[in-house]
């Protein structure tokens, strides 16, 4: 199953801007080396052009890399970021929930997972309901079914989650409307 996180970026942007809505420059963090990157960042980029901002891009393959763009967005007093979706980078989601803590960064990311690690926010598919996907798939195939036989699916499932202990940690007022369209709300 492939997720298409990627193409959700756009909405993650207006997202944000919600939370921040005098901002003019927005990052981007992306692994260049994932092959989704070049796409999401298109999609981002269209979206921010249309909203009259900035979109900077900021690269991270390598633990070390995440450590040395967040100080450098830091150091550049970046308003807010966008996460993109990576496998890499969800695999380093509590890294991204303490250094954003530590520069008080505001961060959108795509899975709930960040956001359960400490993170802001976060808008896209439900991991948990893509695996259940991949587990009937598997169900399917081990009961005789041809891969080559099988529909090509998407995910059905698309969340947002708060964390407001971070908003409040951050010094943050999320709008009540904001909240309110919130699948889940960390306290």
């Amino acid at each position: 199953m492939h997720l298409i996180t990627s193409s959700l970026g756009q909405k993650r942007l207006e997202l944000i801007l919600e939370l921040v809505p005098k901002a003019r420059t927005i990052n981007m963090l992306v692994n260049p080396t994932f092959p989704d990157t070049e796409i999401e960042v298109r999609d981002v980029q269209a979206a921010a052009i249309a909203n009259h901002l900035q979109l900077r891009t900021v690269n991270a393959s390598t633990v070390p890399e995440i450590d040395e763009a967040f100080a450098a967005m830091a150091s550049q007093h970046a308003e807010a970021i966008i996460v993109a979706s990576d496998p890499f980078l969800l695999t380093r989601r509590d890294q991204f929930a303490a250094l954003a803590a530590r520069h008080r960064i505001l961060a959108i990311y795509p899975f709930r997972e960040f956001v359960a690690a400490g993170g802001l926010m976060s808008y896209g598919a439900s991991l948990a309901g893509a695996y259940r996907e991949i587990g009937r798939y598997a169900g399917r195939i081990l009961k005789g079914a041809k891969p080559d036989d099988l529909p090509v699916i998407q995910p059905t499932i698309f969340e947002m989650v708060i964390n407001l202990k971070t908003a409040k940690g951050l010094g943050l007022a999320v709008p009540p409307m904001l909240r309110a369209r919130a699948d889940e709300v960390i306290e």
